[in-house]
């Protein structure tokens, strides 16, 4: 099992590719997504783009998420019922293992797991187009 990292971020000329207005507040919400090494909600990415750009609102944290999201560069995660969290679209499959108590997101990758959802999903006839894999739990004593 391999424990995932942010990687391959979209830059100006990918938002562009993809027909997206590109604007400094843009620009500072996709560098918070980028470095972000959790899952933030609207409210921790409006902080953090306020430290690269004062003028970004929360409006503009909120349609640009929303943006981003049509535009398939964001995706939207909702794990514990306490509201989305966002998450760069353009990184390798990988599944989430939440944290209960401290409500920490970590990614991780599992070959195993990946062939056995393959194995029962043939088994009942199926072919996984896409899936989404969360796993709720508390550390170990």
């Amino acid at each position: 099992m391999q424990i995932m990292s942010n990687e391959n971020a979209h830059s100006e000329t990918d938002l562009r590719a993809e027909g997206v207005r590109v604007t400094r507040q843009r620009l500072a919400i996709l560098h918070v997504l980028r470095e972000a090494s959790d899952h933030p909600r609207a409210e921790d990415i409006l902080t953090r783009a306020r430290l690269q750009d004062p003028s970004v609102s929360q409006a503009t944290v909120y349609r640009t998420l929303a943006m981003l999201e049509k535009a398939g560069t964001v995706l939207r995660n909702e794990f514990d019922g306490a509201g989305a969290r966002y998450e760069l679209a353009d990184r390798h499959h990988h599944d989430h293992l939440i944290d209960l108590d401290t409500g920490v997101v970590v990614e991780f990758q599992s070959p195993r797991i990946e062939q056995l959802q393959a194995e029962i999903a043939a088994e009942l006839g199926y072919e996984i187009e896409w899936h989404r894999l969360e796993l709720y739990g508390r550390k170990a004593t």
